[in-house]
């Protein structure tokens, strides 16, 4: 898949990254119909983010200013401070999924680094860019760098990239001294690794200088006099006013931003004569400090003037302060820039290959990345496109009630919770959450209910010599009874697990809900979010040691579940064997459900015995079966036995810091899905919307 988007962004201030995103725009828009800017952060105290409102103006940009942003950064120090960083990652995944879906791209433009607090240990942008699987595009400031120091910079944000697992597409190396460009480009010229191409671009000097109109909003001066259309004229340097007019005039200089004191009409007329005279050169404007401004006959004297080409702005401030911080104002590219606007396209058209960058978006392909919270937002998004009925058994543990509160928030469900509502009401008051959007129900006083699931339950199991006394006492059971739920049709899925044991959960399902027609076992999968992917882990929780035939089912039925959640199932039928290099009953076992995988489903791509390390290392992959789909690149493994896989799953859990999402069983007719007895809250509202999207799949077979 093509990629639809790109992420820009600086490590340090005036970098230029808004010079390079408006080049990229430019480059867009003339291919693309509907091109989309997100800015995920903005700046804290701004009533409006500067550069979103010169990118919706300038390019007519069909969106509303809200769609354009997503937190600003005191929210985001605010979470990662409160170890909720995440839950501002899925909110800003949303905003920039409903634009993916809206738009035929969209160009995200990051804050510098430098705005976040010195003490967060994460490069935001990085980590976003990831999680929106957006190709990235480094601007670094070469203002006053050598090249050697430059280019090891270069070589140090490749790196970071690298290692953050987000894909890299290019760099822009902005503001250079023209000597030190030159000598950049032969050090980048001559280096190995030029998969990642480097733009280098000329400091130029009025694209640095601040406008009129910058000096204007950032000191709150008033604008007085003069066509608004000069105010964009460049100020290349400030001059306070403090001689006679006969010895000021013979300092001034072309674009000059004249400083005077309000009452000092003598340097306001001196300065027009000067505008006027070919022997003096044109000031960029004046501003009258001391909230002082001329008086009427002054003014009188100004509107009696056919063309004024000079603005005029009035500070309420004093001189020095004035000259202060007039030397302070940044520059900036506004909408009306129309000089400086097209200087900046003229300077990226003769510095950046167009045609190259046009290619390699072209040809970049939408990364493969899948982070946790990428994953957790799609189980999240597809459970709530058909939201399914959960029954919760276990409502005497404050884990289930906080996570059925996140659940109903987000619409991923709706939740059933099994208990005297009284008691769960009060206790989740006492906790400070809202379920009253649950459906609650006691088994205890739902006689009518009870006797309905006793009868049916005895009229299935009669034949196996179950007693109707003996079916009385299972239905006391809160697991039982909410199986009999999702039996009847009353519940989607069940999850329970929280304080029961496996076989609590298990035992009723296989009774009650039984096995599908094509499955002999129920089996369970994990799936491990990396860093940067998902794998898909089975069976781990379930089966102590399957034999041949029921490991190849084992296969089958985890592939068919990671098909359900957008998984392309690359199967390693784990051994500690790879090919035909090893010899024994374990081996040969493995190579047997192979065998019967690959029969029963010719249409998977299936590979065993194969050894873990070939089935995810590439390198070691061309080394063990250079000629195999998928060794170095499994995305489903199967162990052979639960002592393997249980011990496997939980050391790369613990060791890599992957988050396991599960175990998810399958071969049910209908979702019955398991809990750990230490699962977290996020663990439970993850196996619910799991459990949703397995029912929205059962209604459809």
């Amino acid at each position: 898949m093509q990629t639809k988007s790109l992420y820009i962004a600086s490590l340090e201030p005036m970098a230029g990254s808004l010079f390079v995103t408006v080049g990229m725009m430019e480059l867009l828009k003339r291919r693309l119909g509907k091109v989309a800017f997100f800015r995920p952060v903005i700046e804290r105290d701004q009533k409006k983010d500067e550069d979103i409102v010169f990118m919706l103006e300038h390019f007519s940009l069909d969106m509303m200013y809200d769609q354009t942003y997503g937190l600003s950064v005191d929210e985001v120090e605010t979470m990662v401070a409160e170890n909720r960083f995440k839950e501002g990652i899925e909110f800003l995944i949303g905003k920039f999924k409903n634009l993916e879906e809206q738009y035929d791209f969209v160009l995200c433009e990051g804050l510098n680094r430098t705005v976040f607090n010195t003490t967060m240990d994460i490069d935001v942008n990085l980590i976003l860019a990831k999680n929106f699987r957006a190709p990235f595009i480094s601007v670094l400031n070469g203002r006053n760098k050598k090249a050697k120091e430059l280019f090891e910079e270069i070589r140090i944000e490749e790196r970071n990239i690298k290692n953050e697992g987000t894909v890299h597409f290019a760099t822009f190396v902005n503001r250079l001294d023209q000597n030190v460009l030159e000598k950049l480009k032969k050090k980048i010229t001559a280096r190995s690794n030029k998969n990642v191409p480097t733009y280098m671009l000329p400091e130029n000097s009025e694209l640095d200088k601040p406008s009129v109109a910058d000096v204007m909003r950032k000191l709150g001066c008033v604008h007085i006099f003069g066509s608004k259309k000069d105010l964009n004229r460049v100020v290349q340097q400030s001059r306070v006013a403090a001689m006679t007019v006969e010895n000021y005039l013979t300092y001034i200089e072309e674009g000059d931003l004249i400083i005077v004191p309000g009452d000092r009409t003598d340097i306001i007329i001196g300065t027009l004569a000067a505008v006027y005279s070919r022997n003096y050169p044109h000031v960029a404007g004046i501003l009258l400090t001391g909230g002082i401004v001329p008086n009427a006959a002054m003014m009188q004297l100004l509107e009696g003037l056919n063309v004024f080409p000079v603005p005029i702005l009035s500070f309420s401030g004093d001189t020095y302060t004035a000259a202060m911080q007039v030397n302070a104002v940044p520059s900036k590219i506004r909408p009306h820039s129309d000089r400086k606007i097209a200087l900046a396209m003229g300077l990226f058209s003769a510095h950046v290959d167009a045609e190259q960058i046009e290619a390699r978006i072209d040809s970049a392909s939408a990364s493969d990345i899948v982070t946790p919270s990428m994953f957790e937002f799609m189980l999240f998004e597809k459970a709530r496109s058909e939201r399914k009925r959960i029954v919760l058994p276990e409502s005497n543990d404050d884990r289930i009630l906080q996570a059925a509160e996140i659940l109903l928030r987000r619409d991923v469900a709706d939740i059933i919770l099994l208990g005297h509502p009284e008691t769960i009401q009060h206790r989740s008051s006492m906790m400070g959450l809202d379920i009253s959007r649950a459906e609650i129900i006691d088994p205890e006083t739902s006689s009518e209910l009870m006797a309905n699931f006793v009868q049916t339950f005895f009229e299935l199991r009669q034949s196996k010599g179950l007693q109707f006394d003996a079916a009385q006492d299972a239905m006391t059971h809160v697991t039982y009874f909410a199986t009999m739920m999702v039996y009847t049709g009353m519940a989607d899925g069940m999850v329970s697990g929280a304080v029961h044991t496996t076989g609590d959960t298990i035992r009723p399902a296989l009774q009650i809900i039984k096995t599908k027609p094509e499955s002999s076992i129920v089996s369970s999968l994990f799936f491990m979010c990396m860093d940067t992917r998902v794998l898909v882990y089975a069976d781990c929780a379930i089966n102590l040691d399957p034999d041949a035939a029921q490991l190849a089912e084992i296969a089958i039925s985890s592939a068919d579940t990671a098909i359900a959640f957008g998984i392309e199932p690359r199967i390693a039928m784990l051994s500690y064997s790879t090919g035909t290099s090893g010899q024994g009953e374990d081996v040969e076992k493995v190579r047997e459900a192979t065998r019967i995988a690959r029969e029963k489903r010719p249409d998977l791509l299936i590979e065993g015995p194969i050894q873990y390390d070939a089935a995810i290392d590439p390198d070691v992959a061309r080394q063990k079966l250079p000629n195999s789909s998928v060794a170095g690149r499994a995305t489903l493994f199967i162990f052979p036995d639960l002592n393997t896989g249980n011990n496997t799953y939980k050391a790369v859990q613990r060791s890599s810091g992957a988050i396991a999402i599960g175990p998810v069983l399958q071969g049910l007719n209908k979702p019955i899905n398991d809990l750990s007895r230490g699962a977290l809250v996020a663990d439970i509202v993850n196996t619910v919307a799991i459990t949703a999207i397995q029912a929205q799949n059962s209604d459809k077979l």
